[in-house]
């Protein structure tokens, strides 16, 4: 089961990454800062304005059909 949150966690950077368009060191704030208040990471990122509300439900989107 570990295996696969973190493939889903992979694919949610890469997601973050090349369709979102966040920078590598957004992605890294939000990753520690997402630790360090036990936030998930999408919700984290749109609290800090670093997502939008539209940003946020496409990347919800891509969470839900990727669940296996």
């Amino acid at each position: 089961m570990t295996t696969r949150n973190n493939n889903l966690s992979k694919k949610m950077i890469f997601f973050l990454l090349d369709e979102i368009g966040l920078e590598h060191s957004t992605i890294e704030l939000g990753l520690k800062l997402s630790k360090r208040r036990n936030t998930p990471l999408p919700i984290l990122l749109w609290s800090y304005g670093m997502l939008t509300i539209d940003e946020l439900d496409k990347l919800y989107s891509f969470l839900f059909q990727n669940i296996e």
